[in-house]
């Protein structure tokens, strides 16, 4: 029996999990691949599960297709939309949502392994499909691999990956070397010296202190980044305090930097790190702050003779209008984790899901940032079709160019 892909990806999208939580988009998964007769091995990574599709001899390739949803409150007004709700690693009860599109990567790689298992006359070699928790922490790739994924399967030929955009349906975006750049995520900890409210000559007031490293922290890129190079820094989260007449003793910042390379990641982290120094010095900070990196991800680099050799068969299955060149995306991603460990080849794309009419209307009015939703958006909703059709499409093309 064919797999409904529409009810899968309903499925997924109304009950979505944060990372390293996803054990009922894991329970799925498996359930899939049971009704389909591939075999697999679940709990890889905590949450991740492994398919194994093998028909004789040949190349190795592997699938990989992320499943996290994110701590957002969906505001798409659609019939399926999620109502779910998780604990986050505070321990406080939040929204969830797939506000990027994870459940349509599960979709897209569930539907890419049916095609390919009915077709088996066609292709030889071996297909590993890894669908991987925890994207969104930046942890999951590596959690699979510390739980000795690159030992118990067979290395990889190549290794290929997909993520949905917004780009109009039926569009892939593919470029070949930087795809997607490197980031950190920094939790920053400004020391004060609390007291009562009324008395702030008594206290060093840390949200002071805050603000004034949040404004600084703007002049990183503004004013000691050359226009001509990239880098990001953005301030995602700022905590302190409890009561409107209590000065408190701490306040918390979390940062997200990005950047194309390593050098450029060397003078941003010191940059940064030189800022909250100083503000914390200018307010006469007792104590020095705390500054922890939470994670760490490198640029995702696509291999170039891999990346001509898909493109090539992209433009030859979908036409050559249908491939273009995205340019560097300033997100980031653990996908690399897995080609960089076995000095396989990456080629990782994106594939577009904004409806193609509002995309058209909405850029010969000027107003894509407005009017097209983009990942993390509360209003993030591809359309179904032709999105879903074309995400599995993608993935069987990509396979099938090294499998056949």
């Amino acid at each position: 029996m064919a797999i409904d892909l529409e009810a899968l990806y309903i499925d997924l999208h109304r009950h979505p999990e944060l990372s390293f939580q996803e054990t009922r988009t894991a329970g799925v998964i498996t359930r899939t691949l049971t009704e389909l007769g591939i075999p697999f091995d679940e709990g890889i990574g905590r949450t991740g599960v492994v398919a194994t599709l093998r028909n004789g001899d040949g190349p190795v390739v592997w699938l990989r297709a992320d499943m996290d949803g994110l701590p957002v409150e969906e505001r798409t007004g659609l019939a399926y939309a999620s109502t779910a709700h998780g604990l986050d690693p505070a321990g406080l009860d939040v929204p969830v949502m797939h506000a990027c599109g994870h459940d349509m990567h599960v979709t897209a790689l569930l539907g890419a392994l049916e095609r390919l298992a009915a077709t088996t006359g066609e292709w030889s070699g071996t297909v590993i499909a890894l669908f991987q928790p925890a994207e969104e922490f930046g942890a999951g790739a590596r959690a699979m691999i510390d739980d000795g994924v690159l030992d118990r399967y067979p290395a990889p030929t190549v290794v290929l990956g997909q993520h949905l955009t917004p780009l109009p349906a039926g569009l892939i975006g593919v470029r070949p070397g930087t795809q997607m750049s490197a980031s950190d995520g920094l939790t920053v900890t400004l020391h004060g010296r609390g007291g009562h409210g009324s008395r702030p000559h008594s206290t060093i007031d840390p949200i002071v202190m805050a603000a004034a490293t949040v404004m600084r922290l703007q002049t990183v890129v503004s004013r000691e980044t050359d226009p001509r190079n990239m880098a990001v820094v953005t301030v995602g989260s700022i905590h302190a305090g409890l009561k409107h007449n209590i000065i408190p003793a701490e306040a918390t910042l979390q940062l997200s930097l990005r950047y194309p390379d390593d050098a450029a990641r060397l003078r941003v982290l010191a940059q940064v790190e030189r800022v909250v120094r100083a503000e914390a010095s200018a307010s006469g900070a007792e104590q020095e702050p705390t500054i922890v990196t939470d994670h760490t991800l490198p640029p995702t680099i696509n291999d170039a003779e891999a990346t001509a050799r898909l493109e090539a068969a992209f433009r030859r299955a979908f036409g050559k209008s249908a491939v273009i060149d995205p340019g560097m995306f300033t997100g980031s991603e653990d996908v690399s984790w897995f080609a960089r460990d076995t000095g396989a080849p990456l080629v990782f794309w994106f594939w577009g899901g904004v409806d193609p009419e509002l995309y058209a209307r909405a850029a010969a009015d000027g107003t894509i940032d407005r009017d097209v939703p983009t990942n993390h958006s509360p209003y993030f909703a591809p359309v179904l079709h032709p999105t879903i059709e074309r995400g599995v499409e993608t993935l069987v093309v990509a396979a099938r160019e090294w499998l056949d």
